[in-house]
Protein backbone atom coordinates (compact mmCIF):
# COMPACT_ATOMS: atom_id res chain seq x y z
CA UNK A 1 0.00 0.00 0.00
CA UNK A 2 1.15 3.41 -0.75
CA UNK A 3 2.23 5.82 1.94
CA UNK A 4 0.36 8.89 2.91
CA UNK A 5 2.95 10.57 3.51
CA UNK A 6 6.72 10.62 1.78
CA UNK A 7 7.35 14.19 2.62
CA UNK A 8 8.04 16.01 5.99
CA UNK A 9 9.04 19.94 6.45
CA UNK A 10 10.38 21.13 8.84
CA UNK A 11 10.52 24.93 10.37
CA UNK A 12 13.77 25.77 11.54
CA UNK A 13 13.38 28.82 14.53
CA UNK A 14 11.77 27.76 17.56
CA UNK A 15 10.95 24.34 16.04
CA UNK A 16 14.57 23.20 16.10
CA UNK A 17 16.52 25.14 17.94
CA UNK A 18 16.00 28.27 20.40
CA UNK A 19 14.80 31.70 18.45
CA UNK A 20 12.26 33.71 20.61
CA UNK A 21 14.55 33.74 23.27
CA UNK A 22 16.73 35.50 21.76
CA UNK A 23 14.64 38.28 21.06
CA UNK A 24 13.28 38.66 24.37
CA UNK A 25 16.52 39.21 26.04
CA UNK A 26 17.32 41.84 23.29
CA UNK A 27 14.14 43.74 23.53
CA UNK A 28 14.81 43.58 27.72
CA UNK A 29 17.88 45.64 26.81
CA UNK A 30 15.84 47.86 24.33
CA UNK A 31 13.48 48.65 27.21
CA UNK A 32 16.55 49.51 30.15
CA UNK A 33 18.30 51.34 27.58
CA UNK A 34 15.36 53.86 26.89
CA UNK A 35 14.22 53.92 30.41
CA UNK A 36 15.76 57.19 31.01
CA UNK A 37 14.80 58.45 27.67
CA UNK A 38 10.93 57.95 27.44
CA UNK A 39 7.59 59.22 29.21
CA UNK A 40 7.04 57.73 32.39
CA UNK A 41 3.89 56.76 31.57
CA UNK A 42 5.55 54.50 28.57
CA UNK A 43 6.30 51.21 30.68
CA UNK A 44 7.96 48.34 29.59
CA UNK A 45 4.61 46.71 28.37
CA UNK A 46 3.59 49.63 25.95
CA UNK A 47 6.76 50.13 24.50
CA UNK A 48 6.91 46.99 23.35
CA UNK A 49 3.55 47.31 21.95
CA UNK A 50 4.78 50.14 19.97
CA UNK A 51 8.11 48.27 18.98
CA UNK A 52 5.89 44.99 17.93
CA UNK A 53 3.64 47.46 15.83
CA UNK A 54 7.18 48.74 14.47
CA UNK A 55 8.17 45.25 13.22
CA UNK A 56 4.62 44.38 11.63
CA UNK A 57 4.75 47.69 9.82
CA UNK A 58 8.18 46.90 8.39
CA UNK A 59 8.01 43.26 7.65
CA UNK A 60 7.23 44.44 3.93
CA UNK A 61 10.21 46.48 3.75
CA UNK A 62 12.86 44.53 6.06
CA UNK A 63 11.04 40.99 6.21
CA UNK A 64 11.81 39.05 9.32
CA UNK A 65 14.70 38.11 11.21
CA UNK A 66 17.18 40.05 13.13
CA UNK A 67 18.66 42.80 10.73
CA UNK A 68 14.39 44.17 10.53
CA UNK A 69 14.19 43.84 13.88
CA UNK A 70 17.22 45.87 14.86
CA UNK A 71 16.34 48.51 12.40
CA UNK A 72 12.73 48.51 14.04
CA UNK A 73 13.92 49.22 17.59
CA UNK A 74 15.80 52.02 15.98
CA UNK A 75 12.96 53.62 14.81
CA UNK A 76 11.01 52.91 17.74
CA UNK A 77 13.55 55.11 19.59
CA UNK A 78 13.44 57.57 17.53
CA UNK A 79 9.74 57.86 17.98
CA UNK A 80 8.95 57.78 21.60
CA UNK A 81 12.12 59.85 22.54
CA UNK A 82 10.94 62.56 19.87
CA UNK A 83 13.71 62.41 17.84
CA UNK A 84 15.76 62.89 21.33
CA UNK A 85 17.39 59.27 21.38
CA UNK A 86 21.11 59.84 22.21
CA UNK A 87 23.62 58.57 19.78
CA UNK A 88 24.54 56.62 22.43
CA UNK A 89 21.61 54.50 22.55
CA UNK A 90 21.49 54.07 18.82
CA UNK A 91 24.74 53.07 18.80
CA UNK A 92 23.69 50.08 21.73
CA UNK A 93 20.37 48.86 20.03
CA UNK A 94 23.19 48.11 17.00
CA UNK A 95 25.38 46.26 19.14
CA UNK A 96 22.22 44.37 20.67
CA UNK A 97 21.29 43.40 17.13
CA UNK A 98 25.28 42.50 16.57
CA UNK A 99 25.17 40.21 19.28
CA UNK A 100 21.88 38.58 18.32
CA UNK A 101 23.30 37.38 15.07
CA UNK A 102 26.76 35.69 17.16
CA UNK A 103 23.95 33.67 20.15
CA UNK A 104 25.24 30.32 19.43
CA UNK A 105 22.86 27.83 18.72
CA UNK A 106 21.18 25.20 21.17
CA UNK A 107 18.99 22.83 19.47
CA UNK A 108 15.17 22.16 20.97
CA UNK A 109 14.60 18.41 22.81
CA UNK A 110 14.19 15.69 20.41
CA UNK A 111 15.08 18.00 17.50
CA UNK A 112 18.06 15.65 16.65
CA UNK A 113 16.77 12.70 17.52
CA UNK A 114 13.08 13.48 15.17
CA UNK A 115 15.27 14.74 12.02
CA UNK A 116 17.82 11.42 12.18
CA UNK A 117 14.81 9.69 12.63
CA UNK A 118 12.63 10.71 9.69
CA UNK A 119 15.73 10.96 7.08
CA UNK A 120 16.07 7.76 6.00
CA UNK A 121 12.61 7.14 5.09
CA UNK A 122 11.17 10.29 4.30
CA UNK A 123 11.91 13.06 2.09
CA UNK A 124 12.87 15.74 4.97
CA UNK A 125 12.98 19.34 4.03
CA UNK A 126 14.08 22.37 6.10
CA UNK A 127 11.61 25.28 5.15
CA UNK A 128 12.43 29.14 7.42
CA UNK A 129 11.81 32.18 6.61
CA UNK A 130 14.67 35.41 7.83
CA UNK A 131 17.45 36.73 6.56
CA UNK A 132 19.38 34.36 5.00
CA UNK A 133 22.95 34.86 5.88
CA UNK A 134 21.54 34.60 9.46
CA UNK A 135 19.55 31.17 8.68
CA UNK A 136 22.53 29.55 7.25
CA UNK A 137 24.62 30.22 10.07
CA UNK A 138 22.55 28.69 12.43
CA UNK A 139 22.39 25.75 9.76
CA UNK A 140 25.84 25.35 10.04
CA UNK A 141 25.80 25.98 13.18
CA UNK A 142 23.13 23.08 14.34
CA UNK A 143 24.79 20.51 12.87
CA UNK A 144 21.59 19.04 11.12
CA UNK A 145 22.65 20.13 7.65
CA UNK A 146 23.45 17.50 6.14
CA UNK A 147 19.84 15.29 7.49
CA UNK A 148 17.64 17.51 4.95
CA UNK A 149 17.35 16.52 1.51
CA UNK A 150 16.66 20.30 0.41
CA UNK A 151 16.53 23.50 2.88
CA UNK A 152 14.03 26.66 1.42
CA UNK A 153 14.60 29.90 3.28
CA UNK A 154 12.08 32.20 2.08
CA UNK A 155 10.49 35.36 2.97
CA UNK A 156 7.58 34.48 3.75
CA UNK A 157 5.24 31.12 4.08
CA UNK A 158 2.01 31.24 1.80
CA UNK A 159 0.05 28.43 0.59
CA UNK A 160 1.62 29.34 -2.86
CA UNK A 161 4.96 29.40 -1.70
CA UNK A 162 4.33 25.87 0.15
CA UNK A 163 3.04 24.22 -3.63
CA UNK A 164 5.94 25.99 -5.26
CA UNK A 165 8.27 24.11 -3.03
CA UNK A 166 7.01 20.85 -2.13
CA UNK A 167 5.20 20.04 -6.36
CA UNK A 168 9.03 19.03 -6.46
CA UNK A 169 9.05 16.24 -3.75
CA UNK A 170 7.83 12.87 -4.09
CA UNK A 171 3.66 13.16 -3.53
CA UNK A 172 3.91 16.64 -3.93
CA UNK A 173 2.08 18.65 -1.67
CA UNK A 174 -0.72 16.51 -0.82
CA UNK A 175 1.88 13.61 0.48
CA UNK A 176 3.99 16.27 2.63
CA UNK A 177 3.57 17.37 5.93
CA UNK A 178 4.94 20.44 7.72
CA UNK A 179 5.92 20.82 11.21
CA UNK A 180 6.42 24.01 12.78
CA UNK A 181 6.01 25.77 16.17
CA UNK A 182 4.00 28.60 14.24
CA UNK A 183 -0.08 28.17 13.78
CA UNK A 184 0.19 30.91 10.95
CA UNK A 185 3.28 30.07 8.96
CA UNK A 186 3.80 26.63 9.50
CA UNK A 187 0.13 24.86 9.85
CA UNK A 188 -2.47 27.13 8.37
CA UNK A 189 -1.15 27.93 5.08
CA UNK A 190 0.18 24.29 4.44
CA UNK A 191 -3.33 23.08 5.14
CA UNK A 192 -4.77 25.20 2.33
CA UNK A 193 -2.00 24.55 -0.37
CA UNK A 194 -3.48 21.25 0.40
CA UNK A 195 -0.64 19.43 2.97
CA UNK A 196 -0.56 18.63 6.13
CA UNK A 197 0.23 20.90 8.94
CA UNK A 198 1.56 19.54 12.50
CA UNK A 199 1.92 22.15 15.53
CA UNK A 200 4.48 22.07 17.96
CA UNK A 201 4.03 24.77 20.67
CA UNK A 202 6.75 26.34 21.85
CA UNK A 203 6.55 28.09 25.41
CA UNK A 204 7.95 31.22 23.33
CA UNK A 205 6.24 32.36 20.40
CA UNK A 206 6.04 36.07 18.60
CA UNK A 207 2.91 37.93 18.88
CA UNK A 208 2.39 38.23 15.40
CA UNK A 209 2.56 34.42 14.69
CA UNK A 210 -0.01 33.14 17.21
CA UNK A 211 -3.06 32.10 15.37
CA UNK A 212 -6.05 29.89 16.43
CA UNK A 213 -5.41 26.38 15.44
CA UNK A 214 -7.63 24.65 12.71
CA UNK A 215 -9.58 22.19 15.19
CA UNK A 216 -10.86 19.89 13.14
CA UNK A 217 -9.24 19.90 9.72
CA UNK A 218 -8.74 16.19 8.85
CA UNK A 219 -5.07 17.30 8.16
CA UNK A 220 -4.22 19.21 10.97
CA UNK A 221 -2.16 17.63 14.34
CA UNK A 222 -1.05 18.56 17.19
CA UNK A 223 1.98 17.30 19.19
CA UNK A 224 3.52 17.81 22.77
CA UNK A 225 7.26 17.83 20.90
CA UNK A 226 9.50 16.19 18.76
CA UNK A 227 9.66 12.88 20.54
CA UNK A 228 6.14 12.42 19.00
CA UNK A 229 6.33 12.83 15.49
CA UNK A 230 7.90 9.49 14.60
CA UNK A 231 4.79 7.90 16.08
CA UNK A 232 2.15 10.30 14.36
CA UNK A 233 3.54 9.47 11.12
CA UNK A 234 3.82 5.95 11.71
CA UNK A 235 -0.30 6.35 12.42
CA UNK A 236 -0.75 8.08 9.18
CA UNK A 237 0.67 5.33 7.27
Amino acid sequence: MARTLTTVGFDADDTLWHNERFFRITQQKFAELLGDHTPVDLDPERLGDRLLAAEQRNLGRYGYGVKGFTLSMIETAIEVTDARVPASVIHELIEAGQMMLAFPIELLPHAQEAVTALAGDYRVVLVTKGDLLDQERKLAQSGLGDLFDAVEIVSEKTPEIYREIFSNQPGGVAGTMMVGNSVRSDVVPMIAAGGWGTYVPHNLTWEYEKEATPEGDPHFHQIKDLSELAGLLAKLG
